[in-house]
């Protein structure tokens, strides 16, 4: 029976479709893969995705595969550029429609029909609407291209303040490729031209500017359509919202917000700013190397469209935008053929993408706008990055000594980051509570985020101050400043001596009162680098770290052993373990969630778990058997009702048998408003509570952690965070309370907290000598009386000006 695969730009459609298809059948089935966007949410196909989803329906009968647009039609015909000859001869790409071409398809598949019966039903699905809504309207519609008559004709002028720069021709370029019609632009007030619509790179350096006239010329079925859409599209300045920011002068800062205190001097290092050495020989025949360029565009492509994807949810459609013009080059029809020609003329791929993609830089780089010829390095980025896949070399991303620059860091990349090299990060996106934030601060580097799109344009070793303590980023600073932030960063090295070798004491305030400084571990080495920082125990581990990145949760034996390592890192001291906390921004395989409108409101942390009983309990088990031999605890996340929590711990008691080791203790982390005004009905079944601020204060302020835009308004301060955490404590009876966000590494939030009535805090271990320093300091006596002043003010500027005087 012939195989169908279904490639469509987004995962919820395509099983929607293939649903759809699979109610018309009854008895015999065809095999049936879907192929369909980057993730869960991400739109955007992938040609190894394609590849491997027709291997696994291939058989002698064949394979025929439907598409949606776009990029589909690519990754398809790259992925049969990835197959062995023989099921690459196997398979038909059909045009047909994609939702009626699978239902007919998979109808005449399940009849038996052979590979050529399913793709020619598939494209005539339409002509029953066709012809319904002819004899039902009068309308005329066209079934058999035209003939191509005279081309019609429009002019249009430029109303964006920078003319038909790259986002404009971007969403005129994907207009272009919605018709069945050739379009070509003239510059009327220059003269330049004509060039083909269907090009970004050819449409870009059109020169068009602001007030110039521009004639659209279309020939083909559809041009009449495609001229009226395009005059339209001209008429909203091609959808372009807001004017780009002009440059900002080389001092001026956008306000960053500090993720990770600290201060570093250090020249600027751009990510992927590295030179690409292209090798003299490149061995291969004109397919091969032509494959392998292909490879190389959609691995480019797959990273452009999740980083167009993250922007998008996190800041904004329109910052989003500029991505489509990085992906319009990689499909770029002229790009390409020029590329393919120089490789059919001798050229290795990376000689030949490099050269193509110098030439369309050039054109650029001749153009009288200014603000065009800047564009040239969009272009050199897209095609650094396409040659670094292509070559296997790294981004360079902290490769070298200074000061990270980039767009943002996903926590993979954050993960990497040597802190014996990168002495800061810059972000242009981002956010405080982001996971990425949260590695920067356990490595023990400053990082300011939100900073604005103009740090990227920052050159490659331009002198750079970043004050993690004050959010300042000074670009290219005087001498004068740079010898009184030395200063500061020698004096401040000083502090950290004193308060490292004082580190192996325990926390004491002035009157007397020992506050355990616990750290926060993802691993068994963060337990041991928390150990050697004399952290009093472990407030959190993170136990997702065992089951992220892989196909299957780990075994009851995996998971004790790396639990009891943890354990033994900290000899005697206790470790708090929190069950599995996925869900929302964290999926994972092995326990999938329907999509979901909201997911961080969605079914993660206990929630997940308790979806999935047989993980939880056998994560218990090992915490159960670890802790009959070391004092541990267990903590769930992300906990909303009393019923879940009875839930979890009945399950407790079946994974402990019954019987709870003498050392095992039981909490839940407040991150839900709810919870913290209601922890009185927590309190008799808990032995205590840990307070996650990043989410606790996502919640409470209607504020997405993990959105740039709102960095400056998600700030744990905030009066309303500071009194649910107040009120808290007044319920918590005779249970603890810790608080194990990142405001925890923030001096002036300790003293708060402390007032408030928080009996520990846990950080990332770099900041747990600093933080037992600052501890000496208070007098919660004085704090409690700052604190409750603090619960009066208006916003976080406020508590923070009287927090600090």
């Amino acid at each position: 029976m012939v195989g169908i695969v279904v490639v469509s730009h987004s995962r919820a459609l395509a099983r929607a479709a293939v649903e759809l298809a699979e109610q018309m059948l009854h008895g015999h089935r065809p095999s049936i893969a879907i192929a369909a966007g980057l993730d869960e949410t991400t739109l955007g196909t992938d040609a190894v995705q394609v590849k491997e989803a027709i291997e696994r329906v291939d058989s002698p009968d064949g394979v025929v595969v439907l598409l949606d647009l776009g990029s589909a039609l690519l990754s398809a015909e790259l992925a049969l550029d990835l197959l062995d000859e023989a099921t690459r001869a196997r398979v038909v790409l059909s045009p047909a429609p994609l939702v009626e071409g699978l239902v007919a398809a998979v109808v005449t598949a399940a009849g038996g029909g052979t590979t050529a019966d399913v793709a020619a039903e598939a494209s005539g699905a339409l002509a029953g609407k066709v012809a319904h809504l002819a004899a039902t309207s009068g309308a005329v519609i066209a079934t058999e291209s035209m003939t191509d008559g005279d081309a019609v004709r429009g002019v249009f002028t430029v109303g964006n303040p920078h003319g038909l720069h790259a986002r404009p021709a971007a969403r005129l370029v994907a207009q272009v490729r919605t018709h069945d019609a050739r379009v070509h632009l003239t510059n009327l007030t220059t003269g330049d031209g004509p060039v083909p619509a269907s090009s970004l790179s050819r449409v870009a350096t059109l020169g068009a500017r602001q007030g110039h006239q521009v004639e659209v010329s279309v020939t083909g079925s559809q041009a009449a359509e495609a001229l009226e859409h395009i005059l339209a599209l001209a008429g909203r300045h091609f959808d372009e919202q807001d004017a780009p920011e002009p440059p900002r002068r080389p001092t001026e800062t956008a306000g960053p917000v500090v993720a990770s205190p600290g201060i570093a001097i250090a020249p600027a290092r751009r990510a992927g700013a590295r030179a690409v050495v292209i090798p003299d020989d490149e061995p291969g025949d004109a397919t091969t190397r032509w494959r392998r360029l292909r490879e190389a565009l959609a691995a480019t492509r797959r990273d452009l469209a999740r980083t167009r994807a993250r922007i998008s949810r996190e800041t904004s459609e329109s910052d989003a935008a500029i991505f489509d013009a990085h992906l319009m080059l990689l499909d770029d029809a002229e790009l390409l053929n020029e590329a393919r020609h120089l490789i059919d003329s001798g050229f290795g791929p990376a000689r030949a993408w490099q050269d193509a993609v110098t030439g369309v830089e050039h054109e650029f780089s001749q153009l009288d706008d200014s603000y065009l010829r800047g564009r040239a390095a969009d272009v050199r980025a897209v095609g650094d990055q396409v040659l670094r896949h292509l070559l296997g070399i790294d981004t360079g991303l902290g490769a070298r000594a200074g000061i990270l620059v980039a767009a943002d860091l996903t926590p993979a990349e954050a993960a990497e980051l040597d802190a014996g090299l990168v002495q800061a990060v810059v972000l242009a996106y981002g956010s405080a509570t982001s996971h990425a934030a949260i590695l920067a601060t356990a490595k023990g580097i400053p990082m300011l985020v939100a900073a604005g799109t103009h740090v990227l344009e920052i050159a490659d070793g331009t002198p750079l101050v970043v004050d993690g303590d004050t959010g300042e980023l000074l670009i290219d600073p005087a001498d004068e400043v740079v010898r009184e932030y030395r200063a500061r960063l020698a004096n401040r090295n000083r502090a950290e001596a004193v308060a490292h070798a004082a580190a192996m004491r325990p926390a004491v305030t002035v009157d007397g009162v020992t506050i355990a400084i616990n750290a926060n571990i993802g691993s068994v080495d963060d337990a041991k680098a928390a150990a050697d920082a004399h952290a009093d125990g472990a407030g959190l581990v993170r136990t997702e770290f065992l089951f992220q990145s892989r196909a299957e949760p780990p075994t009851l034996g995996e998971q004790d052993a790396t639990y009891r390592a943890i354990t033994d890192a900290f000899a005697g001291r206790r470790v708090v373990f929190r069950t599995l906390d996925a869900g929302g921004d964290k999926p994972l395989p092995f326990a999938p969630v329907a999509a979901e409108a909201n997911p961080f409101l969605g079914i993660r942390g206990l929630r997940l778990s308790l979806h999935h009983p047989d993980l939880l309990l056998e994560q218990l088990r090992a915490i159960c058997a670890v802790a009959a031999d070391a004092p541990v605890s267990v903590m769930f996340p992300m906990v909303s009702t009393l019923d879940e929590l009875l839930a979890a711990t009945a399950l407790l008691d079946e994974a402990c048998s019954g019987h709870r080791p003498d050392s095992l203790r039981v909490g839940i982390m407040v991150e839900v408003p709810a919870v913290a005004l209601k922890a009185a009905a927590f309190a008799p079944h808990v032995d205590f509570f840990s307070v996650g601020t990043n989410d606790l204060t996502q919640y409470a302020l209607a504020a997405e952690r993990g959105n740039p835009a709102l960095a400056t308004l998600a700030d744990p301060l905030d009066p309303g965070v500071l009194r649910l955490i107040a009120e808290l404590c007044r319920q918590a009876g005779d249970a603890s309370v810790s608080v194990c966000g990142e405001i925890a590494t923030d001096p002036v939030a300790a003293q708060l907290l402390l007032g408030l009535g928080v009996d520990s805090l846990s950080v990332a271990a770099p900041a747990v000598a600093r933080i037992k320093q600052v501890v000496r300091t208070i007098d919660t006596m004085r704090a409690a009386k700052v604190a409750a002043k603090a619960l009066t003010c208006a916003s976080a500027s406020e508590v923070r000006r009287i927090a600090s005087e």
